[in-house]
């Protein structure tokens, strides 16, 4: 009798710890399930690796956990200097240019699927434009008329980075 009730005892601490496990694994897809998207953020749900719709959010959403995946994208302005450039201008006159790009994303699902990673792609695009437009300025147009050179760099850059859902202002 003495070994039946232990033998009751192990069992009974065996079904306890199979019923943790659950109420742990169940947790755990619980919360991997919901997702919460911030005003200023649109999440794009891929299942099973295709898009799904448009942009959601703001709000919280519910997931199936292993089947759907959420990017969140900031939709904020983003303010990124450009590292100085060495630029030779079209007088051979050596010039060393900063510059600051303000950009954000208008399209959410272009931003995720059409480039890796949209704010160092734009980085990159506005480096090497910056090269090139002033490159082909004297270094008095560099001095003299920053306003028409701004205005042809931001469309340039803008044209580029269109295709990601990428719009630049400034």
């Amino acid at each position: 009798m003495h070994a039946t009730l232990g033998l009751l005892q192990l069992i009974g601490i065996g079904f306890a710890a199979i019923v943790v496990v659950a109420v742990v694994v169940v947790l755990f897809m619980l919360t991997s399930a919901v997702k919460i998207v911030k005003e200023y953020e649109r999440g794009v749900i891929f299942r099973l690796g295709r898009v799904q719709g448009g942009p959601k959010g703001p709000g919280l959403f519910l997931l199936i956990p292993f089947v759907n995946k959420m990017v969140k994208v900031d939709l904020r302005t983003v303010t990124m200097e450009v590292p100085p450039q060495e630029v030779i201008t079209r007088d051979n006159v050596p010039a060393r240019v900063t510059a600051v790009i303000y950009f954000r994303v208008i399209d959410p699902n272009k931003s995720v699927i059409e480039v890796e990673n949209h704010v160092l792609a734009t980085s990159q695009i506005s480096q090497t434009t910056l090269r090139s437009v002033l490159g082909q300025k004297d270094l008095d147009d560099l001095l003299t008329d920053r306003e028409s050179i701004n205005e042809e760099l931001q469309k340039i850059i803008d044209e580029q980075t269109e295709p990601w859902g990428i719009k630049v202002s400034v």
